[in-house]
């Protein structure tokens, strides 16, 4: 296939250190309220009932020194300095290390994949080596999950339950940080008082947390940043307090040789509190997953200077506190608010509920966007997605998404009624995103970095085996609440692969009935079949990026006619977080020039905003006014993946939005407006008097066409004068007969139901009823 590109790319600009130090101190609000809320529940649930603060100290500080240790390996050396760099185009998360992995191997899940894709600005691949000769580190290993579909396979469901994962971490994470934070009541009232009170108001500021979603973050993210920065202010003060006034010593416990005593005192007991003390590590993933929001130098200043040494302070201020004060092992409220000074106690308690509810909107919105980029990548269900502000990217709100996330966070804090047992779920949350994170960076560092596999083997088995431990330790609270991240991933799961596995099956149905063009071609020739051409532009939704879909031959038996101009439309995509506007569309001819038909693909990233309606119609338009334009009668080679023979060359087109120096369309009621003339225009006026639009396409000044593209030209005018028609497929997809039982329960009832209430496509939601036909089908897969 060979591709034109009509538009420069834009040049990068490097930000200056102002800029990074406003985004260092913006990711405070953003990226580290749920990490830097840790305190509130760290040492009241490690302390909750495997272990008990005796008069030697040994377990408080063997708990202080595993908090210190665990701080600096997992988020300080692992995140900040290794996993950070392995950004996808400056994008993180579970899903950025997937698709860098199926950018460097083809071992990619979507089914509609071109070699035009790899021709995009963001589409990195490794340059100035030979990728398939035996030297280069890591081809064996790309070699082998290429050749093997149970590997991908399984890849893939690796980095699904690493996003299930982050899922149930939405539900859990707001109901501990919430809890935590409005424990310190308990200080002021009895304990049979405050057992009747301290659920009520949990629930009722998670239900205003979840209320408030759909204004957005960017109405109240001004003043995100200054709460986690007053409330890190507020616990290292009260961190270096504790630590000259109660035991000026305790840095000694710093040591590792600490881990060694507790854990020879405290043995199995000493294993099973580590569920508490990865609590510690929460929200660590984050900084990974919010980077696309920041930069990475921005990210790293933020918890190097400021996030971890407010940390290190508070967690050795309460243990300070600790070592002098033993009669609170027998109290239930051993926890942070005790190490507080009485007169300053109320305040920080606002703070505290401030900065939780700051941590918590954290992992909504992130939840919101993991959602968003498992729907592009064709693992979830289309949900409604809504934009809450046009000027800040990806901020966004999933109306079913938040209401299901409200219910399983109230029935969690309803049903448990304590931290302990949502501190040992939330454990196995956090723990198993970071051992996904960890098995894909190890394919990382060999497959994108080129690096051996002695360094993949020794990343894997030195951050592989802590987390293994920590996993271990939060697997075995399986029935004190550990399961609930079990069972909500396992659902999510479930509901991902199952929409995967039908979306894949009804592509391949597609692909082995889709139309010769030769039938199409014989349809145009023959003038004894009574097919008629009606005014308007009809536009085609397919899957497909090669051939004629089933729906159109379905259509025309049904209906012997169509539009004068037919456009097959492909909305796909790719496995790059970003599209450039001018790479944008793929246009292309269907047939012969005077036949108006048009190929169209779409291309989106997995963290593209979706334009609305009028734009992407306009911008669709106006990429095929383009198209005409600068078409030359060159040769082309065939497109290989064009299974019928005939040649579509697909030419990348810019969106009209980003290309002024394109053709440009306008519209109006069809009063005599004039337009600047330092533009050549094709303006046609059609006589007919039912329309009530004139279109006009502006050509750039130095444009010059051939009588036949203006004469195409033209008629595509009188054609989006006279109005645009999406024909939709409505499918029935049904296991064909002789399919295993699993088969017919996953397709038949799992992919039939999530099919029939989710939507439709991006586009064409807010056009008119009058407008969209659909053509009903029934897949046998």
């Amino acid at each position: 296939m060979d591709l034109e590109r009509l538009s420069p790319r834009n040049p990068v600009k490097k930000e200056s250190w102002w800029t990074v130090l406003t985004l260092a101190y913006q990711s405070l609000g953003v990226v580290y309220g749920d990490l830097a809320t840790s305190p509130l529940y760290v040492y009241k649930s490690t302390f909750a009932e495997d272990i008990t603060h005796s008069e030697t100290n040994e377990e408080i500080f063997g708990v202080l020194s595993l908090i210190f240790w665990t701080l600096t390996l997992i988020p300080l050396i692992k995140y900040v300095f290794i996993v950070l760099r392995a950004d996808d185009n400056g994008e993180g998360g579970t899903f950025a290390l997937y698709s860098l992995l199926c950018r460097h191997a083809r071992i990619s899940s979507l089914p509609n994949f071109q070699l035009a894709d790899e021709d995009l600005s963001e589409y990195i691949k490794t340059s100035g080596e030979n990728q398939r000769s035996l030297k280069v580190p890591g081809w064996s290993l790309k070699n082998t999950l290429e050749k093997h579909k149970f590997l991908q396979n399984m890849l893939l469901v690796l980095a699904l339950i690493g996003t299930c994962m982050v899922i149930g971490d939405g539900v859990l994470t707001p109901a501990i940080s919430v809890f935590s934070a409005v424990s310190g009541l308990e200080l002021s009232m009895s304990k049979q008082q405050h057992q009747y009170v301290e659920v009520p108001v949990v629930c009722a500021i998670l239900v205003l947390l979840f209320s408030l979603q759909h204004y957005g973050t960017h109405r109240l993210g001004f003043v995100f940043a200054p709460i986690v920065l007053a409330w890190l202010l507020c616990i290292s003060t009260i961190g270096v307090y504790n630590i000259f006034h109660w035991n000026p010593h305790v840095y000694k416990a710093l040591s590792p040789y600490y881990i060694y005593k507790f854990l020879k005192k405290t043995r199995k007991r000493g294993w099973m509190s580590l569920g508490g003390i990865l609590l510690c590590i929460t929200g660590s993933e984050a900084m990974f997953a919010d980077l696309g929001h920041f930069t990475q130098l921005s990210i790293q200043i933020a918890f190097t200077f400021a996030v971890y040494p407010s940390l290190i302070l508070a967690y050795m201020g309460q243990a300070a506190y600790l070592s002098k004060h033993h009669v609170l092992e027998s109290d239930y409220r051993i926890g942070f608010y005790v190490s507080v000074p009485e007169q300053i106690r109320w305040p920080v308690l606002a703070i505290a509920i401030l900065a939780a509810v700051v941590g918590s909107q954290a992992i909504i919105t992130g939840t919101f966007s993991i959602i968003k980029q498992c729907t592009s990548l064709g693992c979830f269900p289309k949900v409604k997605i809504v934009h809450t502000s046009s000027r800040m990217h990806g901020q966004i709100y999933i109306p079913e998404i938040n209401w299901t996330l409200m219910l399983l966070c109230l029935a969690v804090t309803v049903g448990f009624r304590d931290t302990k047992h949502i501190s040992n779920a939330s454990g196995l949350a956090v723990i198993t995103v970071m051992l996904v994170t960890t098995c894909l960076m190890s394919l990382v560092i060999v497959l994108c970095w080129r690096k051996s596999s002695l360094y993949a083997l020794a990343f894997i088995f030195f951050f592989g085996t802590i987390e293994a431990l920590y996993f271990s330790a939060s697997l075995i609270k399986f029935l004190e609440g550990a399961w609930v991240p079990v069972a909500l991933s396992f659902i999510f799961l479930l509901i991902m692969y199952v929409w995967h596995y039908g979306t894949l099956k009804r592509y391949e149905f597609d692909v082995q009935n889709k139309v010769s063009i030769n039938w199409l071609l014989t349809l145009f020739g023959s003038s004894n079949l009574g097919i008629v051409r009606v005014r308007g532009i009809g536009v085609i939704n397919t899957e497909l990026v090669s051939g004629i879909p089933a729906i159109f031959s379905h259509f025309i038996t049904n209906l012997p006619a169509f539009h004068q101009v037919v456009v097959f439309l492909c909305v796909k995509s790719v496995p790059v977080p970003h599209v450039k506007p001018e790479e944008r569309f793929l246009v292309g001819r269907v047939g012969p020039k005077e036949y108006r038909l048009y190929r169209c693909i779409a291309r989106y990233g997995y963290r593209d905003v979706h334009k609305d309606d009028v734009e992407f119609e306009n911008d669709l338009i106006c990429s095929i006014a383009e198209f005409i334009r600068s078409d030359k009668p060159l040769n082309y080679s065939p497109d290989p993946e064009n299974e019928s023979g005939t040649n579509e060359r697909l030419t990348v087109v810019a969106a009209s939005s980003s290309n002024l120096e394109g053709v440009q369309i306008f519209e109006d009621d069809g009063s005599d407006k004039q337009e600047p003339s330092s533009s050549s225009e094709v303006i046609v006026v059609a006589p007919s008097p039912r329309i009530k639009k004139r279109v006009r396409f502006v050509l750039p000044e130095s444009a010059r066409i051939d009588r036949s593209a203006e004469e195409e030209l033209t008629e595509l005018t009188e054609a989006r004068e006279a109005g645009m028609a999406f024909i939709m497929g409505h499918s029935y997809v049904r296991a064909k007969s002789g399919s295993s039982v699993m088969k017919k329960i996953a397709i038949n009832f799992g992919y039939d139901f999530l099919r029939r209430n989710s939507r439709g496509p991006c586009y064409g939601l807010s056009t008119p009823h009058a407008s969209t036909l659909e053509v009903g089908m029934v897949y046998i897969v």
